[in-house]
């Protein structure tokens, strides 16, 4: 009976009152927000792994790589095109392992190929950057009006500690780095902003650097960064530390730091475990689990707070599951239950920016690694960057916890817009969305009438949430003939009716009458 409920729930969505549903009330806080976002939060990663990156017996990346990938992909230039603009992040585990060939330094000379290497980071050797590859980069960038963030090797100079092979010491030497900086600038690209180095914080992995030498180093970098981009207007933000949250250790590294140094306070997530795990399915399900992390992140906005109010938090990386995601899991519907909770669990808790990784690569790419054809969460992030707003609003509801609401200001366009995340596979809500306290009409009547909801209901195929095709309103989302990515239009539906959130779903709905003084 319960299987008939979820088949009737998503494919009948207009009759999902006559199937059994929960009703829930859904309580958006309009008066004030509760946190903003940046305008560019939804962000993607590009990674350095070469192809004879393999875990668990597999070799996920392909030609995905930063040195290997295909710039010339049309698929991949519209899909950074249709969001108008996309923040990408350059970085990853080998970026403190790049050389850039530019300038007279010694070591750029060799420019060296990464290859396996057992006593190497990461079990590679280094690598190099040249300023061919930067400048074919560079122009699909420009092409694409991509906001960049480029992620600085932030090992050059140091050596490794006697008496401990994985911490670094001496100062960072920013010499490459200013090479690499100054041709940037003479060559027009634009940057968003620089980070310095990948997961050398805390007890760091494979590799780790003090926090009060690292607070120096920031220190110096900013200096660099303010000396050769003189205009603030165009001047690209510092961030840091790009790593797993350690309190102590981001609380000293902001206090060596000093004030107006940190733009961004980035830190990474990988919250479901090995990308092996076998569990892994049922954990990107179990709101309980997922709930594990939010500390974190309230922690994380805590420190920044306290110690580096004129940074904001970012997550800087997210992959869900790490060692390259789970190949059964991470490019499918169900990863999305995982990734769009965290865009509005993070948002919440006032993080300006979200990084996914990665944008192509691993099994956790937005994009297929081979066919650069997109995955499901591909699209769940485009609405996203095009419906939610900067401003946060308080969000609550009466139902289970597998439903998960969160709201924003509607982007560029008046009222609110929610998502609504049913991780249950046996039970479909019928949601109303009210007010908090009634203070405030939740429709305001015109003379032309209420105006329609817009809704944007996401089901996977043929109700398998393992599937990697994506129906919009019942419609799977394929690219056009000239690999364009496909218009996404909503339903309009009567306002006065509940929203229908099928079992095994995720509905974007947008409410143009509500009326939330935080969004005038």
């Amino acid at each position: 009976m319960a299987e008939f409920k979820v088949i009737c729930c998503l494919v009948v969505l207009s009759w999902l009152p006559l199937c059994l549903a929960k009703d829930v009330k859904v309580t958006v806080g309009g008066a004030t927000d509760v946190a903003r976002t940046d305008d560019n939060f939804v962000c993607a990663t590009l990674d350095w792994w070469p192809v004879d990156k393999c875990d668990y017996g597999q070799c996920p990346w392909g030609m995905a790589g930063i040195i290997n990938l295909d710039l010339k992909n049309k698929i991949l230039s519209n899909a950074i095109k249709a969001f108008n603009p996309l923040r990408i992040r350059i970085g990853g585990s080998l970026q403190d392992q790049v050389i850039y060939k530019v300038g007279d330094a010694r070591p750029v000379r060799k420019c060296p190929h990464f290859k396996k290497r057992s006593d190497g980071m990461f079990g590679f050797s280094w690598g190099c950057l040249t300023m061919d590859r930067w400048d074919q980069l560079n122009e699909l960038f420009n092409e694409t009006g991509v906001a960049l963030t480029f992620g600085l090797n932030a090992l050059t100079g140091r050596k490794r500690s006697p008496d401990d092979q994985d911490h670094f010491i001496g100062d960072w030497d920013p010499q490459n780095a200013r090479d690499l900086m100054s041709y940037t600038i003479s060559k027009g690209y634009k940057i968003d902003s620089y980070e310095l180095g990948n997961e050398l914080c805390g007890s760091g992995v494979s590799g780790r650097v003090d926090a009060d030498q690292y607070g120096k180093d920031m220190i110096v970098l900013k200096k660099i960064i303010e000396e050769l981009y003189p205009d603030p207007a165009t001047r690209p933000k510092v961030l840091g530390p790009a790593g797993f949250y350690d309190q102590k250790w981001f609380e000293t590294f902001l206090q060596v730091s000093g004030p107006n140094v940190v733009d961004g306070l980035t830190h990474h997530i990988y919250n479901l475990g090995a990308g092996v795990d076998p569990t892994l399915i049922h954990k990107v399900q179990d709101p309980y689990f997922l709930d594990e992390i939010a500390q974190t992140h309230k922690d994380v906005m805590r420190t920044a707070e306290r110690f580096g109010p004129w940074s904001g938090p970012w997550v800087g990386e997210a992959g869900g599951a790490y060692n390259s995601g789970g190949k059964d899991v991470s490019h499918t519907f169900a990863n999305g239950f995982w990734y769009l909770d965290q865009l509005g669990m993070t948002s919440q808790f006032d993080h300006k920016v979200f990084c996914r990784q990665a944008l192509i690569g691993g099994n956790y790419g937005l994009l297929n690694t081979t066919s650069f054809v997109p995955n499901p969460d591909y699209y769940g992030a485009l609405l996203w960057h095009r419906l939610m707003g900067k401003h946060v609003l308080a969000t609550t509801h009466d139902g289970s916890a597998h439903l998960r609401a969160y709201s924003h200001c509607s982007k560029d366009k008046p009222g609110v817009t929610l998502i609504l995340i049913n991780m249950s596979n046996s039970t479909s809500f019928n949601v109303s969305v009210v007010n908090d306290l009634n203070i405030y009409p939740v429709v305001e009547q015109t003379s032309g009438g209420r105006q329609p909801r817009e809704e944007y209901h996401l089901t996977p195929k043929d109700g398998n949430i393992q599937s990697d095709v994506l129906l919009l309103n019942g419609t799977p989302l394929e690219l056009t003939e000239s690999s364009d990515i496909p218009e996404m239009k909503p339903k309009l539906v009567d306002p006065s009716s509940p929203i229908a959130v099928a079992a095994d779903s995720i509905v974007y709905s947008t409410l143009r009458d509500f009326r939330a003084p935080a969004c005038a």
